[in-house]
């Protein structure tokens, strides 16, 4: 590490606002890095500015992680060890600025035996935290698998992604070159976020469908965060890969040889790098331009919409995208995904600097993508180009509505009794219910043309 570098370290662990995260921690540090010799801790720089600190665990002596900070001094991570080498407990800075916390070893739950339980809190020495859910117990001190959470539906935006990266970067610690995942429910939300600390390991001209059938190995490769003061939050690992701003997360189309459907996009502009709002193969609207590493952002977002009254859309368009997003999802939860859509309106509304908004019984679309589509529409003079773009549409709110339909079929699966769960894993959709699909999205894609056109 440069003398710069230290010197920067040191000044942050003497700041009040990185010492409270976890004063025993840090106060270790400040000591080990003052004191003459070899007691000095362990200290790497990423190749985004992450500041790691590791320090030898009381069992082995082998270095563990135990402080991350961004290349601002902003805490991300603290890990605590047990005098017997396994983790004690470990908080985990998330997008909005709260934390989530690993308590290990803290209940016994079927199917898994033993478990770990999640918490949230505003700050780590916030008083009562909130209990989340739990996931199987990993060994961090050697990670040997991806861990399958019980109701990932429960978690703050973004913490799922936030605590799958530290048990990446715990598993590369441990020179773990490939994990597993055995859990059930392999989904493409699921699939998504293991790209974000992960690289799928397979021959497979389809990975999404070899991890759905328990076929992928998973080689560990975190990322790095930089929480700027503007309040931007950028995601990096060799390039800007992820941003969230004002709680929108926006995201690059393509992640090893996956294409991720981005309506929210992060892309490259002449040098720059810009979020933007992106749908039937165009950007919308322009919201942040960033510099290529993440150091500079300014925000380029046009003013809010004016009100507009919610305008329903024909309840066949609704029945269409429900069809394709049980059909898109885990088989076993294409029933509840059905049920779920049954509680909801689907309406136009005015929206700022968003695509879709969910709540419990509407599903909200902007005018700004129904003004999108009707260009497009006029612009098409023959009848097959546009059911082509009708098609395209369809599957674009398929693509913003479908994961929060599947997030309410998990969790009204995770709260059936053991029994019901294990009839729901063994159920097969019947060929009457896949032609009443085909035929809900042919309807929808008729209902929606004419709906944009009108």
């Amino acid at each position: 590490m440069k003398a710069g570098d230290a010197g920067r370290l040191r000044a942050w662990l003497a700041d009040p606002s990185v010492a409270d995260v976890d004063p025993l921690t840090v106060g270790r540090l400040r000591a080990r890095l003052a004191a003459e010799g070899d007691v000095k801790p362990s200290i790497a720089l990423g190749p985004h500015g992450t500041f790691v600190a590791r320090e030898p665990s009381p069992a082995d002596g082998v270095p563990r992680r135990v402080l991350e900070l961004d290349r601002h001094g902003t805490v991300l991570s603290t890990l605590r060890w047990a005098e017997d080498g396994r983790l004690a407990t470990a908080w985990i800075r998330i997008a909005d600025g709260s934390w989530v916390m690993i308590e290990p070893r803290a209940t016994r739950q079927p199917p898994w035996g033993l478990c770990d339980r999640l918490w949230h809190a505003p700050h780590p020495a916030a008083p009562a935290p909130v209990a989340l859910t739990v996931f199987e117990a990993l060994a961090y001190e050697h990670i040997d698998r991806i861990p399958a959470l019980t109701e990932p539906a429960r978690l703050p935006p973004g913490a799922g992604t936030a605590v799958l990266n530290v048990v990446a970067a715990l598993a590369a610690d441990a020179g773990r070159a490939r994990l597993v995942y055995t859990g059930p429910y392999p989904t493409e939300q699921l699939f998504l976020a293991l790209l974000e600390s992960f690289r799928y390991c397979t021959a497979e001209t389809d990975p999404l469908a070899a991890f759905m059938a328990g076929r992928v190995e998973w080689s560990p490769a975190a990322h790095e965060r930089v929480f700027l003061p503007s309040g931007v939050v950028v995601q990096l690992r060799g390039r800007v890969e992820k941003v969230v701003w004002r709680g929108r997360v926006y995201h690059r189309p393509d992640w090893q040889q996956v294409e991720r459907h981005a309506p929210r996009r992060v892309r490259d502009v002449g040098g720059a790098v810009v979020c933007s709002l992106w749908a039937l193969g165009g950007a919308v609207e322009d919201h942040l331009r960033l510099g290529p590493d993440g150091t500079t952002v300014s925000v380029i977002a046009p003013p809010p919409p004016g009100p507009l009254t919610p305008r329903p859309l024909p309840a066949s368009v609704l029945a269409g995208v429900t069809s394709a997003a049980a059909a898109l999802g885990a088989p076993p939860l294409a029933p509840l995904v059905r049920e779920a859509a049954t509680e909801c309106q689907l309406v136009w509304a005015a929206l700022e600097a968003d695509f879709v908004a969910v709540d419990a019984a509407r599903l909200s679309v902007s005018h700004a993508f129904r003004e999108a589509l009707s260009r497009r529409l006029r612009a098409a003079a023959a009848r097959d180009e546009r059911v082509a773009i009708g098609l395209a549409a369809l599957l674009e709110l398929v693509q913003l509505l479908g994961d929060p339909l599947r997030n309410r079929a998990q969790t009204r699966a995770a709260a059936l009794p053991p029994d019901a769960q294990a009839r729901l894993l063994t159920g097969a959709g019947s060929a009457e219910e896949g032609a009443d699909d085909a035929r809900r999205i042919v309807e929808a894609i008729e209902a929606l043309i004419a709906e944009a056109a009108s």
